[in-house]
């Protein structure tokens, strides 16, 4: 079964799951800003992709974080953070068996779902 991590709200988390029901493809939604997220997910997904590419830099949540916090990130630190503010963790993250990616784009979700 497939998962679909992330926000509700999330206008990247909408087009992800408009192009998932659009290819009929199947899995549940697990949003980790109501449902929460352990710390082993974050650090399998940090273990496998590193924890730059799980961190939302980008976002309003981690811009807005103390310079002591955004300084010298470790995985271990990223992961803290991530636990105590899931809005820092990119969208969507979508696992299944032997899929794990990060992020938005219709060409990759395409390629991960495509029929031969």
């Amino acid at each position: 079964m497939i998962t679909l991590y992330g926000i509700k709200a999330c206008d990247t988390m909408k087009k992800a799951r408009a192009w998932l029901d659009t290819k009929g493809v199947a899995y549940q939604f697990h949003d980790y800003k109501t449902q929460g997220i352990d710390r082993a997910h974050l650090e399998e997904w940090t273990e496998k992709l590193g924890f730059d590419t799980v961190l939302n830099r980008a976002g309003t949540t981690f811009r807005k974080l103390d310079e002591a916090d955004k300084a010298d990130l470790t995985r271990e630190k990223a992961i803290d953070l991530m636990l105590a503010q899931p809005s820092m963790i990119k969208r969507p993250v979508l696992q299944g068996e032997g899929v794990l990616t990060v992020g938005f784009k219709p060409e990759t979700y395409e390629t991960l779902f495509s029929r031969p």
